[in-house]
């Protein structure tokens, strides 16, 4: 590792990160390809939902959850891998034996993925706001809180789950609860609206709930204050635990 300054080491750490993704064809699928295709298919199923009383339209609903889309696709599920597959080739323990702490170590391999999620963000937000009249966000400071909220959630989520995951193969088993849970829970693909009440309140303690609340609330609005400071918490509250976890329980040598 030749960069002497954090900065210098985190940039390496980054562009090595880089090249491996492109080298997965999987991973940059994943990556670039699928959560526009479940945007389409968030559009579709929306279509034949009745969203009276909920203030939201297909369009608004779609490509907010894409967002949500965006963060366990890009984020958690290409980290878990690439956290498991980097264990495994005993990159990680290499990296340990230099000048790297193993906080850049997690945050370097963590790079490429969450700046890739927070351009496709980026280019969602525009893409509504220009081309399909959602108009611009109405409180941008939270969409921000909760996009890097949810991108740094995510990526601790990722090492606690990597830490579960015994080879790159079963990462797409480990990944599935928190994924069909936020699919079908954290109001992706239902908005928590017109859930019953007790599964509304059920779902608002998911971790990516408290996510797309804020994300919501500062692009489309309509939501209470006392709605988003709950939200606010229940996100923090969910980075903080998984903060813990990977400080508790993150592997670094392979599982054998």
């Amino acid at each position: 590792m030749t960069g002497t300054t954090v900065a210098g080491r985190l940039n390496a750490l980054g562009r090595a990160e880089v090249t491996l993704l492109v080298r997965n064809r999987t991973a940059v699928f994943v990556a670039l390809l699928m959560p526009l295709l479940m945007i389409f298919a968030m559009k579709s199923m929306l279509e034949q939902v009745d969203l009276g009383g909920t203030g939201l339209t297909v369009e608004g609903a779609a490509l907010s959850g894409g967002l949500g889309m965006v963060l366990l696709q890009v984020v958690y599920m290409n980290l878990v891998a690439a956290y498991v597959a980097r264990r495994e080739e005993l990159v990680l323990k290499r990296l340990r034996t230099g000048e790297v702490s193993d906080r850049e170590i997690l945050t370097g391999t963590a790079l490429p993925a969450v700046l890739l999620a927070l351009a496709q963000c980026v280019l969602i937000v525009v893409v509504g706001t220009v081309a399909l009249d959602l108009g611009a966000p109405q409180r941008p400071e939270l969409l921000i809180l909760g996009l890097l909220i949810g991108l740094v959630m995510l990526s601790a989520l990722a090492a606690a789950t990597s830490a579960l995951t015994r080879t790159v193969q079963t990462a797409q088993l480990t990944t599935l609860p928190l994924f069909f849970a936020s699919m079908l829970g954290s109001g992706l693909f239902v908005p928590l609206e017109i859930l019953p009440d007790l599964a509304a309140s059920l779902c608002e303690l998911l971790p990516v709930t408290g996510v797309m609340t804020l994300v919501r609330a500062g692009w489309l609005g309509g939501v209470p204050g006392d709605e988003v400071a709950g939200a606010g918490l229940t996100a923090v509250a969910w980075t903080v635990l998984g903060v813990f976890a990977v400080q508790r329980w993150f592997r670094w040598d392979p599982r054998r």
